[in-house]
């Protein structure tokens, strides 16, 4: 089973706002960077959806490091999880990105890495830089509507 690092951020001009991904996915040398945005969302919503994109992209089963400075995915996927599932994700927040989550990671391993955002992790400042500029991006070509 290969391993796979996923580097995850989420970003919101508002809350909600104007939102923006970005997931970094490294094998070995390799590296591939999946990103994108939506209108009138939150960064917690940003911040799972980078994890289910790049878990998305994976053809295999793989075994995943999710690394992020987001408390709300790392906690949310290693500790919460299992409960949420049980009560059917009643009275949780983001249940339709958690169950479309529980569905992109069935066939991997998944481990979470909790990392301190804006301390000079180099793949957390990239994915937060990329996020952002998915945010302004989606702000400029769906704001203007």
């Amino acid at each position: 089973m290969k391993s796979i690092t996923l580097f995850s951020d989420g970003s919101s001009l508002g809350n909600p706002g104007f939102g923006g991904y970005c997931a970094i996915l490294r094998y070995k040398s390799s590296e591939k960077i999946i990103s994108g945005g939506e209108v009138d969302t939150t960064n917690n919503r940003m911040e799972l959806k980078a994890v289910i994109e790049g878990l998305k992209v994976l053809k295999e089963p793989c075994e995943v490091e999710i690394i992020s400075d987001s408390i709300y995915v790392t906690k949310g996927i290693s500790l919460w999880l299992e409960g949420w599932i049980l009560k059917d994700f009643n009275k949780v927040k983001n249940p339709d990105l958690w169950r479309e989550y529980v569905e992109a990671a069935k066939k991997h391993v998944i481990k979470t890495t909790w990392v301190k955002g804006h301390n000079g992790h180099t793949e957390n400042e990239k994915c937060d830089k990329i996020a952002k500029q998915e945010a302004e991006k989606t702000r400029k070509n769906k704001g203007a509507t």
